[in-house]
């Protein structure tokens, strides 16, 4: 297994860890750790398509695994997110059905010998994502640690929750986006 493949089977590895983190109550830091894990498992998504390009590193595995473990660490940890009463369900749901709906897209495409591929629009979508999370993480740090004033983490909740819509409008676009590129697969139907 190469190294970008690697990376891709890390991030995936780090889920089961971040979770954990979210949903014991009683481990000390939890955010923080968990916050930790989650920026390295986001970390390891740009390396290892940069890694594979600039090497001539990509496979089929790389191509199918690290859009899935993208998905797998995001959307699981939102969910835990959702059972600490810190993103409505709402979110995910927004998201698992553009997920949904451009897999199906992709899908259709392919068996109709046609790719659609990965825009900027779905790279920003999960980019924003991960800037979201990342400062959800980060707001609820400050709140373990005494000496900084609870104030900064109401703000960078704020700022998260911000960054959070902007992120869904992100993935709404993304997905409207990719049926536009799609179209013709419709005419059929």
């Amino acid at each position: 297994m190469n190294l970008p493949n690697k990376l891709t089977v890390l991030r995936v590895l780090f889920i089961p860890v971040i979770m954990v983190f979210l949903m014991v109550e009683n481990i000390p830091f939890r955010w923080l750790l968990g916050g930790l894990c989650f920026g390295a498992a986001s970390l390891t998504d740009m390396l290892d398509g940069r890694i594979a390009r600039k090497r001539n590193l990509v496979t089929d595995f790389g191509k199918l695994m690290d859009p899935v473990a993208d998905k797998m660490l995001i959307m699981s940890t939102l969910i835990c997110f959702v059972q600490a009463n810190i993103c409505g369900a709402w979110v995910v749901v927004v998201i698992l059905f553009r997920e949904f709906l451009v897999t199906s897209m992709r899908m259709i495409a392919a068996d109709k010998g046609k790719v659609i591929a990965a825009n900027i629009w779905g790279k920003i979508k999960t980019v924003t994502q991960m800037i979201a999370i990342i400062g959800i993480f980060c707001s609820n740090a400050v709140y373990e640690f005494s000496f900084i004033p609870h104030v900064i983490g109401d703000w960078l909740m704020i700022v998260s929750e911000v960054v959070l819509y902007t992120a869904v409008a992100a993935t709404i676009f993304s997905g409207a986006s990719y049926m536009y590129d799609a179209r013709e697969f419709f005419r059929d139907l």
